[in-house]
C-alpha cells in the first residue's frame, strides 16, 4: 500500500489511538489509470476517499451532454465524505482519475460510528463542510458576477497566492480542458486568455508552467469585482 499519514487528514487527526488503528484497518488502496472513471452519479454512496496520489475529477453532464467540471480534489484531500450523512445517499457526480492516481477508500457506516465518539472530529467535519459552502457561494459569485478574463485571472492568483514558497512561477497542475471546464469557460475561450495576459505581460506561459511578471496587473483583473478572497478553496 502506497504510504500516506492519516494523521494529516483532518477527519483523522483528532482520533483517539484506538479509533485511529481502526481506521487504518478501514483504510483500501484503490489504484486509477489515467482517464479512468471510478464511480458514476447515482451509483450507492457506501465509501468516501483520500486522494494520496494523482487527482480526481468530480463532473457533472449537460442536458446536452457537455461535462462539467464540478471540483478538481489533489492529493491529501477527501472527497464524498459528507454523503455518510444521507439517509440512503448516491453519488452526485462522476468521478474520473487525472493521471495515475492513488485513493484510500474507507466505509461509510463503520465511520460514522467512530464520529459518535469523536466529537472534535465531527465539528472538524462540519467546519470543513461550511468552509467549501462558503466556496461554493464565491464561485457562484464569480460565474454571475466575472467575466472570463476575471475567472481566469482569479483563478491564476489564487493558485500562484497558494503557493508562495515556488516564487513567482506554478504548475496548473490539471489538463488545460479540465480547468477551463471547471471556470466555466471553453478550452479555445482560456486558451485565448491566458495568450491575451501573456501580451499584456501579466503572466508567461510554457506549457502546463506559468509565472506571473506583473503582480499588481493580476490582481487588478482577478479583483475587478472586489470579490476575490486571498485565502486558497480546498477545491
Amino acid at each position: 500500500m502506497v504510504y500516506f499519514d492519516l494523521k494529516q487528514c483532518y477527519l483523522f487527526a483528532h482520533l483517539d489511538d484506538q479509533q485511529f488503528e481502526t481506521v487504518e484497518k478501514m483504510a483500501h488502496e484503490v489504484k486509477l489509470r489515467d482517464g479512468q472513471l471510478f464511480f458514476r452519479t447515482g451509483d450507492p454512496a457506501t465509501h468516501f476517499f483520500l486522494v494520496v496520489q494523482g487527482q480526481m475529477k468530480l463532473t457533472r453532464l449537460s442536458m446536452q451532454g457537455q461535462e462539467k467540471v464540478i471540483e478538481i480534489i489533489s492529493p491529501g484531500q477527501t472527497f464524498a465524505e459528507a454523503l455518510m450523512f444521507g439517509e440512503r445517499p448516491e453519488y452526485p457526480v462522476n468521478a474520473a482519475a487525472i493521471g495515475d492516481t492513488h485513493l484510500l477508500s474507507f466505509e461509510s457506516d463503520p465511520f460514522l460510528k467512530i464520529l459518535r465518539g469523536s466529537v472534535d472530529t465531527c465539528f472538524r467535519l462540519m467546519g470543513d463542510m461550511s468552509h467549501r459552502l462558503r466556496s461554493l457561494i464565491r464561485e457562484i459569485d464569480e460565474l454571475t458576477l466575472q467575466s472570463a478574463s476575471c475567472r481566469v485571472a482569479s483563478f491564476l492568483w489564487k493558485r500562484w497566492q497558494g503557493k508562495p514558497e515556488l516564487g513567482s512561477a506554478f504548475e496548473l497542475q490539471a489538463p488545460k480542458g479540465v480547468i477551463a471546464s471547471r471556470l466555466s469557460v471553453t478550452p479555445e475561450t482560456f486558451s485565448r486568455i491566458l495568450h491575451n495576459f501573456s501580451d499584456q505581460g501579466l503572466i508567461r506561459v510554457d506549457g502546463s508552467r506559468v509565472e506571473v511578471l506583473d503582480e499588481k496587473g493580476l490582481y487588478a483583473f482577478a479583483d475587478i469585482t472586489g470579490s476575490i478572497q486571498q485565502d486558497i478553496s480546498s477545491s
